[in-house]
């Protein structure tokens, strides 16, 4: 267990080096940052962190594309949209989340709106055990109690079935923390950041296990736990803010 003040001291400066503006110009959070309304952000945030894997620049490029084919009005979208609107989004594609997994996840999405009071309501209503992961859980199932293609299922991770949930945490950092560097945007007022975990991918992870803050070799639910525990014992009021330094240093600094 690492209690080094000399690692906090460095994973503090760490993130204060990545978490400022400069760093929206090249991250996928830039997508939400071109809107004002509440429901545009959280909208435009969800369906760009859903196909956040890959190479930055495309995932930047196709969630724009996704954002015109919603004509850059993603909740009126949502709750108006027609049968010949969602023909027009078959032709979407990133990766293996295409065109009809878009169409299902729009009729997700108006469901909650209309019927769950939105995305935060859902998510602020399960919180349990001092974290968000069941948050998430109940998500998924909220997300596809509609009728739904099988396949969109994959494209929803769920951390009660050993997913590390990298996208869904970092969609909820962006949307729940809280700080004046004007990078994640703190919207969601009935949520506390206390309870969120750090997005864990191939990056953060090598880094976390280089720094030995974190010993379990594959990126799973179970290494975001320990992950959890030992990040909250720097700051158990921001844990997540840590994803600025562990993912700045693999990303820009090759460590």
């Amino acid at each position: 267990m690492v209690k080094s003040n000399n690692l906090k001291e460095f994973l503090n400066l760490k993130v204060n080096q990545y978490n400022n503006p400069d760093f929206i110009k090249d991250d996928p959070i830039q997508i939400p940052h071109l809107f004002n309304k509440k429901e545009d952000i959280e909208i435009s945030g969800f369906l760009t962190s859903t196909i956040a894997w890959g190479n930055r620049k495309s995932i930047i490029n196709s969630s724009k594309k996704m954002m015109g084919l919603l004509k850059n009005k993603p909740y009126d979208y949502i709750m108006n949209h027609n049968e010949r609107d969602l023909k027009k989004l078959t032709q979407y594609v990133h990766r293996t989340f295409n065109g009809y997994d878009l169409i299902q996840f729009i009729s997700s999405l108006k469901n909650i709106y209309q019927n769950h009071g939105g995305l935060e309501k859902i998510f602020s209503e399960n919180i349990k055990d001092n974290s968000l992961h069941y948050s998430i859980h109940n998500f998924k199932k909220v997300f596809f109690e509609i009728e739904h293609l099988p396949r969109t299922q994959k494209h929803v991770s769920d951390p009660y079935k050993g997913s590390a949930a990298k996208r869904i945490n970092m969609f909820l950092r962006w949307m729940v923390r809280k700080d004046k560097k004007g990078v994640d945007f703190g919207i969601w007022k009935s949520l506390d950041q206390k309870h969120l975990s750090c997005p864990l991918d191939v990056h953060s992870g090598n880094v976390a296990r280089n720094l030995g803050i974190l010993e379990r070799k594959q990126n799973d639910h179970k290494a975001v736990l320990e992950l959890d525990e030992n990040l909250r014992r720097f700051d158990a009021n921001d844990p997540s803010k840590y994803d600025f330094a562990l993912f700045g240093i693999g990303v820009f600094e090759k460590y």
